[in-house]
């Protein structure tokens, strides 16, 4: 098939043959900037997966759920740039402009962008037929399903080892030991990373990762796979020595796939890959190449900062731009099997007279060391392992000189970080995406037609600062503090004008000081009588500290609306019922009870998105008695109203599904029955799968759980709403126990740290250190909270009682469902509605009021018993 698209409409084609990360971001970058739609993308990758995140190919292995698709992906159904995958171009004719694909498809281009990437190589070694490769999400799932089909058939963990103690050789490794495998690493280097880190950082490395139970063969190359029967069963080294392993994996570097450009004669880096110039164009007309196939100066690199500066190059060239690309950025900071490695500059130290600053701990796996010039005044370069924390502020510093000694910049001296390097406006803050200081700045303080971006959120959007890797989020913070200090706005963390505390310092010193009341809060804390912001933050924080009824003790005049009625006022001013139903599972007979309470209160009914059911159309004076059998029922709130568990997802899980490894139900049931009820800073929503294909979407939750093999898998910090986030992967193969106290520990440290009205993922993304600190809170107990945080939580669960039937015990508490205090049983005359399309009623619009249509709810309202008039 020919496509003919191109035709003489003004409108170039451009090819872009790769749907790796490279082509992504020049796809992003043309959709962005090409307005006036002067050009037709088409991006042609081989793999059956749109573009996705290679750097993050390790997270496959401990979660073969992970979605690793880069975004955004709107460009994609934008009409002007098209997607093809699972199609390679096997030919490319530069004399007519097209290129044929393996599926036959003929496309037509005026400019041609190579970004075929590269591949994994396999050395020409006896056996090597038998090897595998760690290079793409099928190599990734292959490796997976191998290491556990070999675990099965030796009813042992697979003897996997990893040649190439680089960066994708220790992230297979660390990957392969978390997924249950006894990994081991065999490096041709005397130290690991060698490439990037100077001995002492590598030996430093190496005892870590040695400590972690992965085996290290330093010094040596594989020179044999030895099999038996078809199957590996050891290999042999180039000293002799020989290990026995099941399966091997290669991960020794990349090789351009520079085929394409072979058959079109394009001159070729001397280690292979398109030669380039600083424009990165090709030696041909109209054709790029960026990413991994590009080679400049003699070079090909593997890392994103530098693709995607190629990729912006390009986009801008080809809207007739003049960008150039100049040099390679081969700064990187990882974490490697769970170690902090960072190295930016002349790492090595190889500048003339350069001086080397270098704090060690051995026993500690600690290595810090700064590249300065022979003065110690202008910093060179930078190696970090095992703390990384100075990178994100050293590292855009790169060339400058240093305001303090250079020891002070380092966390292992112990001396107090300077604060006074004033970054120049041309420092590079992001090297992912380009982002320099003086842009971040600018962003903030706006310009007099638009307004600065004055939050760390919307100056991650409004400059894409933070939005890859992440590791320059601390830095990016930093500056727009700064920025704002500048104008004269100090960064406020006040909760508002009645409070200067913050959310989580009023939390803490209400919980140290046992305070009760507002007014009691108030008169310590703050001043005035308080207002719609700060009076619902403190019955919720009063709510989650002594779990007592929140209308009591003066605490009903805190709440808003919909937590004083218990209910969400909807547009008409009714109210919406809804009954917990613990992870979607109902009996027939309580399915019938809220068929007939619907029917006796005509109430409109919706099955909700989290697996209940809704009722609308109640008047505040109905909610007593649909309470009251619902409750009889053995229904109670489901708290649908609240900053609180919502409600706990599932799929049926392995009672029922062929598919299912664990009982994802029960799980789900004792998950909502045990936080059920538990005030936070926001409203929180958990999930539960019973195996890899995620059926109740738990990746999208606050707190996702899906099953394994091995136990559970816990993830954090999805939501979805106006800012989608995928969960994060906390901890893997859980049992139930360790499951419930990790969930326990993260839950009650969020509703202690977190901002009000922050969600679980923005309390993540803005808490220093990100997940990484929160997984050392939860999982390693850094901060020595683990027991108190369980006994909130025991508390918490001991302490718990179902507000609504708490509330039809006491006829005091009933007085408040009233539409009128002088007429108790009067229904509201303003309550009218007509009839909808599919048999139910709505709330009727004025236009309905107005012609007559709307009838208004009629009949007595049903008394409410134990209220007395």
């Amino acid at each position: 098939m020919t496509d003919t698209t191109h035709a003489t409409t003004g409108v170039r084609d451009v090819l872009i043959v790769g749907g790796g990360p490279a082509a992504h971001r020049l796809a992003d970058s043309l959709h962005e900037r090409d307005t006036g739609h002067a050009l037709r993308v088409t991006v042609v990758g081989e793999e059956s997966h749109a573009p996705y995140d290679r750097v993050a190919l390790s997270t496959r292995l401990a979660d073969a759920a992970t979605d690793l698709t880069l975004q955004p992906t709107s460009m994609w159904n934008s009409g002007h740039i098209r997607l093809i995958t699972g199609e390679r171009v096997d030919a490319v004719d530069a004399v007519a402009r097209t290129a044929t694909t393996s599926a036959g498809r003929v496309l037509h281009w005026d400019e041609l962008v190579l970004a075929t990437g590269s591949s994994a190589p396999v050395p020409d070694i006896p056996g090597r037929e038998h090897a595998r490769v760690y290079r793409t999400i099928d190599d990734v799932d292959a490796l997976v399903a191998e290491a556990r089909r070999l675990a099965e058939r030796h009813g042992r963990p697979a003897r996997v080892l990893v040649a190439g103690g680089g960066l994708l050789g220790l992230e297979a490794a660390g990957g392969l030991a978390e997924l249950g495998a006894e990994a081991a690493v065999v490096h041709s280097g005397r130290w690991l990373m060698s490439a990037q880190l100077d001995e002492g950082a590598g030996r430093a490395l190496g005892r870590i990762i040695a400590g972690q139970g992965i085996a290290l063969h330093l010094g040596v190359r594989p020179a044999s796979i030895l099999t038996e029967h078809g199957s590996v069963v050891g290999v042999e080294f180039t000293d002799g020595t020989r290990t026995e392993v099941d399966l091997v994996v290669f991960a020794i570097g990349i090789t351009p796939r520079d085929e394409l450009a072979r058959r079109l004669g394009l001159e070729l880096g001397p280690r292979g890959g398109v030669a380039i110039d600083t424009t990165c164009a090709a030696s041909a007309p109209r054709i790029w190449a960026i990413g991994e196939v590009a080679s400049f100066e003699g070079r090909c690199t593997g890392l994103v900062a530098p693709a995607n500066a190629m990729a912006e190059v390009v986009a801008d060239r080809l809207l007739g731009g003049a960008a150039r690309f100049t040099s390679v950025d081969d700064a990187t900071k990882l974490k490697l099997a769970g170690v902090d490695v960072a190295s930016f500059g002349d790492a090595l130290g190889r500048t003339e007279q350069a001086l080397e600053i270098v704090y060690a701990d051995p026993a500690r796996g600690l290595y810090q060391k700064l590249v300065m010039t022979d003065d110690a005044k202008t910093l060179l370069g930078g190696i970090f392992v095992g703390d990384a924390s100075p990178y994100a502020s050293l590292r855009p510093l790169l060339g400058t000189r240093l305001a303090s000694e250079p020891a002070a910049y380092l966390s292992a001296s112990g001396m107090e970080a300077p604060g006074g390097d004033e970054l120049p406006a041309a420092a590079l803050v992001c090297a992912c995406n380009n982002v320099t200081a003086g842009t971040i700045r600018e962003a903030v303080n706006g310009s007099e037609h638009v307004d600065g971006c004055t939050e760390l959120g919307a100056l991650k959007t409004c400059t894409r600062a933070g939005t890859q890797c992440g590791s320059c989020v601390p830095l990016v913070k930093k500056l727009l503090e700064s920025e704002l200090k500048k104008a004269g706005v100090t960064p406020s963390r006040a909760l508002c004008e009645h409070f200067a505390l913050s959310r989580q310092e009023l939390f803490e010193s209400i919980r140290v000081l046992e305070l009760t009341s507002f007014d009691d809060i108030i008169a310590r804390f703050g001043t005035g009588r308080g207002c719609d912001v700060c009076k619902p933050v403190v019955g919720s924080i009063l709510a989650a500290q002594h779990g007592s009824y929140i209308l009591d003790g003066g605490r009903g005049g805190l709440q808003d609306t919909n937590d004083r009625a218990m209910a969400n006022m909807q547009k008409d001013g009714t109210y919406s019922v809804v009954p917990r139903i613990p992870a979607g599972e109902i009996t027939p007979q309580k399915l019938a009870v809220i068929a007939q309470v619907a029917t006796d209160f005509d109430l409109y009914t919706k099955i909700t998105g989290g697996q209940r059911i809704d009722l609308f159309g109640a008047r505040l004076d109905q909610l007593p008695e649909i309470w009251r059998r619902l409750v009889d029922a053995g229904f109670e709130s489901g708290q649908a109203y609240g900053k609180a568990l919502r409600n706990v997802k599932s799929c049926v899980g392995s009672t029922w599904c062929r598919y299912g490894v664990q009982d994802s139900v029960a799980m789900a049931v004792q998950l909502e029955l045990r936080y059920r009820g538990l005030r936070s800073p926001h409203k929180l929503k958990f999930g539960v799968s019973g195996c890899a294909r995620e059926c109740a979407e738990a990746r999208g939750k606050d707190v996702g759980v899906i099953a394994t093999e091995q136990g559970w898998n816990m993830y954090v910090g999805g939501n979805g709403g106006f800012q989608p986030a995928h969960a994060q992967l906390l901890a893997s193969d859980l049992d139930d126990a360790t499951l419930l106290r990790y969930i326990d520990r993260y839950i009650m440290y969020y509703v202690r740290t977190a901002d009000r009205l922050q969600r679980t993922a923005r309390w993540i993304e803005d808490i220093e250190g990100g997940l990484d600190h929160v997984r050392d809170v939860v999982v390693h107990d850094s901060l020595g909270l683990a027991e108190e945080l369980e006994k909130a939580m025991a508390r918490h669960v001991d302490t718990y009682e179902d507000e609504w039937a708490a509330t039809l015990a006491d006829p005091e508490r009933l007085r408040r469902f009233r539409s009128f205090v002088n007429a108790p049983n009067v229904p509201d005359p303003s309550i009218a509605r007509v009839p909808d399309e599919r048999g139910q009623f709505r709330p009727a619009t004025a236009e309905e009021r107005e012609r007559g249509d709307a009838v208004l709810v009629a009949g007595p309202t049903i008394p409410v018993r134990g209220a007395d008039a």
